[in-house]
C-alpha cells in the first residue's frame, strides 16, 4: 500500500487539519509560504514532508504576498499561512493584488477571539476581516471541523479557477484554546 509523502505527519493531527492538506495537495499548491504558527503546523510538517510541495518560511508575512504573485506569473499555486496578527503586516503590499490582478488564497488562523489570553492579539483579530475586505479580498470563515474542507475547497476554487482574492479564517474556536506557559 503506497502513502502519500504527508501521511507520516498526519498522526496526531485532527482530521479537519488533514482534510485541509488535502485540498490544498490535490488543487496542485506548489509552494506554502509561512511565517511560523501553531494554527497552521499541520499544514507546515506535511508541506515539508512533500517533495512536490515547495515550503517557504518567511520573515514576515506581506513577503509571502508578493511570493504568491511571483508564483502565479511562474505558473505555480502559492498559498500564503498567516495569523490574523500578520494580516495587518500585509495590508500595504495586498495593493499589488488589485494593481495587476492576481489571484491569490491565504488561510489565516485567527487569535483575538475565543478563550483569548493575550490582549495585545485583539485588535487585530476583531479588524481582520474588515481589513480584508477593504483589500478586496472575498472572506470564508471556517467555525466548525465539519466544514473545513468544503470551505477552504471552495476558496482554493474560486481564487485558482475564478482568479478571485479569497482568505479563509480558522476561527480560534476552531483552533482550540491557547494557554499561556511559563518555562
Amino acid at each position: 500500500m503506497s502513502h502519500s509523502p504527508a501521511s507520516a505527519s498526519d498522526a496526531g493531527a485532527p482530521a479537519w487539519q488533514q482534510a485541509v492538506f488535502r485540498v490544498l495537495k490535490e488543487g496542485g499548491t506548489n509552494q506554502i509560504a509561512y511565517v511560523p504558527d501553531a494554527g497552521h503546523s499541520h499544514v507546515i510538517r506535511s508541506a515539508i514532508a512533500d517533495p512536490e510541495i515547495e515550503d517557504i518560511v518567511l520573515t514576515t508575512e506581506e513577503e509571502g504576498v508578493a511570493l504568491a504573485c511571483g508564483a502565479w506569473l511562474g505558473g505555480q499555486r502559492a498559498v500564503l499561512l498567516m495569523q490574523s496578527s500578520g494580516v495587518g503586516n500585509c495590508v500595504n503590499m495586498f495593493s499589488l493584488l488589485q494593481a495587476a490582478d492576481f489571484p491569490f488564497f491565504t488561510l489565516v488562523t485567527m487569535r483575538g477571539e475565543y478563550a483569548e489570553f493575550n490582549p495585545w492579539q485583539n485588535s487585530m483579530g476583531r479588524a481582520t476581516q474588515a481589513a480584508l475586505e477593504l483589500m478586496g479580498i472575498h472572506v470564508l470563515r471556517v467555525e466548525h471541523a465539519d466544514e473545513a474542507a468544503e470551505i477552504v475547497g471552495a476558496g482554493f476554487d474560486a481564487a485558482f479557477a475564478a482568479g478571485d482574492k479569497v482568505a479563509v479564517l480558522l476561527g480560534q474556536s476552531l483552533i482550540g484554546r491557547k494557554k499561556w506557559e511559563r518555562n
